[in-house]
């Protein structure tokens, strides 16, 4: 597996990471999800050169970090592992946001103790909190570098201000955000930006939370209680405009005897060498079929065909409450 470097403090990772929030929350059904079928997945992962893991407090909640800490329990030199903090979890979602230093300091701990483990890889701030200064947000973080519990700092979904005002402050290593080749709002400021700063950039939901995959053709296949019921690009109309891009897709797939996932990975690792994408699965036979993508070559006609694709999207990404927590 080839790696990959994430900013300019050290951090290097396998080029492709694995994102593990869908072993605990938001895709499929809660009947079906497997903390055993997950955990022989993170160990596929490992045995095929993934050393890159991603979690949050916030995932089940909590749930996803005891399941990862399980799973890596005797690996811990093998890996790299990312979780984040930003939220008050009590009562019922929606969560409030709350960055406070404290409170991040608190998380930290109690990430700690859930994964079983010392020191966290990549700590991020998991959504700016407009209520908290980025600087004394980072100001935290960084203490928590000093005392030995952080290795690294990340960011996520956060806007260029913000990122700016936080890298003065001390070194970001990542910024995660969504991206894939159906959502490149990051293109125009964000990217340019984080290139000027040597931040790495990892994208979630490479494959548009499965749309991209061509597996789901109408909003019918996706159980009750999913978190794609609400997406908008899964919505009615959007639904049926968004399959012309999979179309396309399947096209060039075809071209490289690949499948519309490994084109859509390709197309994310073709876009910088500070790119580490970090699509989830529940099942080894499409994590298998995403790490195969770093085999592909897409040529300059692909990339052109690709290109055009944005244009053609419909749909917001999230819905209007959850976008007022996205920075752009």
């Amino acid at each position: 597996m080839q790696r990959r470097k994430l900013g300019t403090e050290g951090l290097e990772v396998s080029c492709i990471g694995l994102g593990c929030m869908g072993m605990s929350q938001s895709y499929g059904s809660a009947a079906e999800r497997s903390d055993i079928e997950s955990i022989k997945v993170i160990h596929r992962a490992l045995e095929l050169g993934i050393n890159f893991f991603d979690t949050a407090e916030i995932y089940g909640p909590f749930i996803n970090e005891q399941l990862l800490g399980k799973a890596l329990k005797g690996k811990r030199e093998q890996v790299i592992i990312a979780t984040k903090f930003g939220y008050d979890i009590d009562g019922q979602p929606p969560y409030r946001l709350n960055s406070l230093p404290k409170k991040i300091k608190e998380v930290c701990d109690a990430s700690l103790k859930r994964i079983g483990i010392d020191t966290i890889d990549l700590f991020y701030q998991h959504r700016v909190d407009p209520g908290v200064p980025i600087e004394d947000v980072v100001g935290a973080m960084g203490e928590l570098i000093d005392q030995g519990k952080v290795r690294y700092l990340g960011l996520s979904e956060a806007g260029p201000d913000t990122i700016r005002r936080a890298h003065k402050v001390r070194r970001i290593s990542a910024l995660q955000s969504e991206y894939s080749l159906w959502e490149r709002g990051l293109e125009e400021r964000i990217i340019p930006l984080i290139k000027e700063l040597g931040i790495g950039l990892v994208p979630f939901a490479p494959l548009g939370r499965g749309f991209l995959t061509s597996r789901i053709q109408s909003i019918d296949e996706i159980p009750e209680g999913d978190f794609r019921r609400g997406d908008p690009r899964y919505q009615d109309d959007n639904f049926k405009k968004n399959l012309q891009i999979v179309d396309i897709i399947k096209t060039i797939a075809a071209k490289h005897s690949a499948t519309p996932a490994q084109i859509a990975i390709a197309w994310t690792l073709h876009q910088g060498e500070n790119i580490v994408p970090i699509p989830g699965t529940k099942h080894i036979k499409f994590l298998e079929e995403n790490i195969a993508a770093v085999q592909i070559h897409l040529d300059n006609d692909d990339l052109a065909t690709i290109n055009k694709l944005s244009d053609k999207r419909s749909g917001e990404r999230f819905t209007p409450e959850l976008m007022k927590k996205v920075e752009r």
